[in-house]
């Protein structure tokens, strides 16, 4: 079964997230890993706080690959960026891979769980190389996280030049404080 929940708001961007495989069981599938709260609850709460920050908001979930690869491609030209979890596809899919590449459209991926503390097959992601960020280990405030960078990415873009968003792989992010290699050392 696919789920598609729809906020669009004329005249706002719209920031679309993918929910992959077994996602829609949240909040009764192992939630000492995942948590509690259920999608139905990430999804409201990222449609309200995209109302906040002026941006519209699309939840779509499935359990299948093709439907996922379906679901991406629909953003191109549409979405002014994309929130991702594949779940367990993180791991093992290509084709959501180069369907992230060929939109060109901003990315995050988020993981409720933080995939570099569990099995070694899940410390690589397929995704990372063609996402904007990564967001893993915070539980459902991660999906917020990205939704609000997102926007200030979209928002701002568009402040400055009036057009599109640029793709993920064209923004200068720089951090105001960014941490050297010696441990608690800050630089500006």
């Amino acid at each position: 079964m696919t789920l598609v929940k729809r906020a669009y708001t004329p005249g706002r961007p719209v920031i679309v997230v993918i929910h992959g495989p077994n996602l829609n069981l949240l909040g009764t599938r192992e939630p000492l890993i995942y948590g509690q709260t259920t999608l139905r609850e990430i999804d409201d709460d990222l449609k309200n706080h995209g109302a906040e920050l002026g941006v519209s908001v699309e939840s779509y979930q499935s359990n299948h690959e093709g439907l996922l690869v379906d679901r991406i491609q629909q953003t191109r030209g549409t979405a002014a960026g994309l929130i991702v979890n594949a779940g367990g596809l993180t791991h093992t899919s290509v084709s959501l891979r180069d369907a992230i590449a060929a939109i060109e459209i901003p990315t995050v991926e988020v993981h409720l769980s933080n995939l570099y503390t569990r099995e070694e097959f899940r410390h690589r992601s397929y995704l990372a190389p063609v996402c904007l960020g990564q967001i893993v280990g915070l539980g459902a405030i991660g999906y917020r996280l990205a939704l609000d960078a997102l926007a200030r990415l979209v928002i701002d873009e568009r402040t400055l030049s009036g057009s599109r968003p640029r793709t993920a792989h064209s923004y200068p992010i720089k951090s105001h404080i960014a941490t050297t290699s010696k441990k608690g050392v800050a630089r500006k």
